[in-house]
């Protein structure tokens, strides 16, 4: 028999894989029960508060797990970018791996940024948030980037990360092969990065708009 604990920790894994597989089938976040959960996870309803209060706290512990996996997969292309001198094709490939290999949890974050329960958008916004500070941080270090000042940085970073987020559900559920004259998603994705990367080369700033 396990220890109690471990046993503790593993239904409490099962919950949040429950949420998921239920959300996989094409609902969100706000349309599954507590019931649902529990019984998707083999264990009775008066059982997942033993875990958590109610669903959104189970949203917020969701939203700390795709945290931890997008920032792992952010040092992958860190050091990509750093370490091997990687390019925007490279880092994107990089993400869409991790993306591939996480796909419930990716799932959730580009649904339930829009989703409807408050408390876990509010929570996938300050994800986005840290990560365009961080991402500016990583550029302010780049030797490219030394022309543009915080300001300039801070939208670069938002710009990239938003695009990210917003294209994450065509990368998640591609519709196949694309139709003529249209970007597949990788395709579109690194060709918006570009975008912004060859602006962010040439800016010179707005000046005064007073």
């Amino acid at each position: 028999m396990l220890p109690r604990a471990e046993q503790k920790l593993q239904t409490r894994q099962a919950l949040l894989d429950a949420a998921r597989h239920l959300m996989e089938s094409g609902r969100g976040f706000g349309s599954i029960s507590l019931r649902e959960v529990a019984k998707t996870a083999g264990i009775v309803p008066t059982g997942f508060y033993r875990h958590f209060c109610d669903l959104d706290q189970l949203g917020l512990a969701l939203v700390n797990e795709v945290d931890e996996t997008f920032r792992q997969t952010i040092r992958l292309v860190r050091h990509n970018e750093f370490e091997l001198g990687g390019i925007t094709d490279a880092s994107v490939r990089i993400f869409l791996d991790v993306v591939a290999a996480n796909r419930a949890q990716f799932l959730f974050l580009a649904r339930e940024q829009y989703g409807g329960s408050q408390p876990v958008r509010q929570a996938i916004a300050k994800l986005r948030e840290g990560i365009s500070s961080d991402l500016a941080a990583d550029l302010k270090r780049m030797p490219r980037w030394r022309h543009l000042d915080d300001a300039a940085l801070g939208v670069m970073a938002d710009l990239v990360v938003k695009t990210v987020f917003a294209t994450l559900p065509e990368l998640i559920d591609s519709p196949g092969e694309p139709v003529p004259g249209q970007l597949s998603a990788q395709a579109k994705i690194t060709q918006q990065l570009r975008f912004i990367f060859v602006g962010a080369k040439y800016w010179q700033g707005l000046g005064d708009l007073r």
